[in-house]
């Protein structure tokens, strides 16, 4: 039975505006924690792969790459974008995978969209059954400092065919974030079509998801700011890179 993704809808509008923006800015992260540490043509699993903005560069560099996502119009927008890797919409946490992993990565914040600390774990223990002997398992989240920025105001862009809104929230009690997505776009003349979704996150602190990957069977886990590891102010703000492998 097919499940739908809060993604789905706005699909679209996030491969649009932020296909350019995550990569250029985490890539000295991704290149020191991952990159410096395989080496092609290994299999990789990216973890909550979006609309394959970096399972591009895994691609690029001559990687053997499986992409899973929750959301099917993700996924048909990934097979679009990057026909050289394989796509699946999977649940992160029970994945159906063939064979074993090299290597996961996960990125862009994309964990924190599970909301409760056993989703957390189940993930964690989905990504450790997949990977082989020490496997190595790279992904970043958002810490609570990230969501305690102002973004209650409603951020518009502009083009001459689509019209985007954005604006979040965060309540520091439930640790719960949610932001509104809004999109216009033309379809002919003066009609317009719009899109709308709100995608929620939680917050986990540092030490809740490191016990988590640790109770899923990781070890030689190490975490670090994400600005620490060379990402640029404007994304690495409040987020985390976190490395582990799979016991042997």
């Amino acid at each position: 039975m097919k499940v739908n993704s809060s993604y789905d809808s706005i699909a679209g509008m996030y491969d649009r505006f932020w296909r350019d923006w995550y990569v250029p800015a985490a890539l000295p992260a991704l290149q020191r924690l991952f990159f410096d540490q395989i080496a092609p043509p290994t299999k990789i699993l990216d973890v909550c792969c979006g609309s394959g903005h970096v399972t591009a560069e895994l691609v690029r560099r001559g990687f053997c790459v499986t992409g899973i996502d929750s959301s099917a119009e993700l996924i048909d927008l990934a097979r679009f974008n990057v026909p050289g890797a394989e796509f699946l919409v999977q649940d992160v946490r029970t994945l159906h995978l063939q064979g074993a992993f090299d290597a996961a990565i996960s990125t862009f914040d994309a964990l924190n969209h599970l909301l409760v600390i056993e989703d957390l774990r189940d993930a964690f223990r989905a990504v450790v059954g997949a990977l082989k002997p020490n496997g190595l398992f790279v992904f970043d989240m958002n810490l609570e400092k990230a969501y305690t920025l102002d973004l209650r105001q409603w951020n518009a862009t502009v083009e001459e065919d689509s019209v985007s809104l954005v604006r979040g929230t965060f309540d520091p009690i439930s640790k719960l974030a949610e932001t509104e997505l809004i999109w216009f776009t033309r379809t002919s003349g003066d009609n317009w079509r719009r899109r709308s979704s709100v995608i929620e996150e939680r917050c986990y602190t540092q030490s809740e998801i490191l016990g988590a990957l640790a109770e899923a069977g990781f070890s030689t886990i190490e975490a670090m700011p994400a600005v620490q590891a060379g990402v640029s102010a404007d994304v690495g703000f409040g987020r985390i890179f976190v490395c582990g492998r799979r016991g042997k």
